[in-house]
């Protein structure tokens, strides 16, 4: 499946698949999903600031969607990432979310980040903490009851792995 960088044309899709987690899941903590203008804006925040932002193609259409961005904006966090990864739910469990994190990660590993950082929103989200399990993830830690969403409570669950040589030796 080609893995390739996000272009503007791709906002579109981008925007419906968002649009269908922030209305029926619990992974984002949006309650309404954004239009094309606001994803417009924040998929050109990402890249200005130099992070990596992927989609999966195949034969034409968006299957996915991957990016970095930063975790946490203080100065001292600017080697941690936090992803995002989202799939089409007729494409879900196929293989797109963890191809678009494996590549996801390597171009957060040589933009020099250390830390990668996964805020899973629900502990009850298996598909990605499994995802997030698989490409060498460690649980970091649960926030119970952050979020109220969809008539309930939503955990968030805190997930690292190390990029490149981590917090081994000095930022370069």
């Amino acid at each position: 499946m080609p893995i390739r960088d996000a272009r503007a044309e791709d906002i579109p899709a981008i925007t419906a698949i968002y649009a269908h987690w922030v209305r029926h899941g619990r992974a984002s903590f949006e309650l309404d999903p954004p239009d094309e203008r606001e994803m417009r804006l924040r998929h050109e925040a990402i890249i200005s600031r130099g992070y990596p932002y992927l989609v999966a193609e195949n034969a034409g259409r968006i299957l996915g969607y991957a990016y970095a961005s930063a975790f946490r904006t203080r100065p001292a966090y600017r080697f941690t990432v936090e992803d995002s990864v989202y799939v089409a739910p007729d494409a879900h469990r196929g293989g797109t979310g963890r191809a678009l994190l494996g590549h996801l990660i390597p171009a957060c590993e040589t933009r020099g980040f250390r830390l990668m950082v996964a805020v899973i929103g629900d502990s009850n989200n298996t598909p990605s903490i499994r995802l997030h399990s698989a490409l060498g993830f460690t649980h970091a830690g649960t926030l119970p009851g952050t979020g109220w969403k969809h008539e309930g409570w939503v955990d968030t669950v805190l997930m690292t792995r190390p990029l490149g040589p981590g917090q081994g030796s000095a930022p370069g």
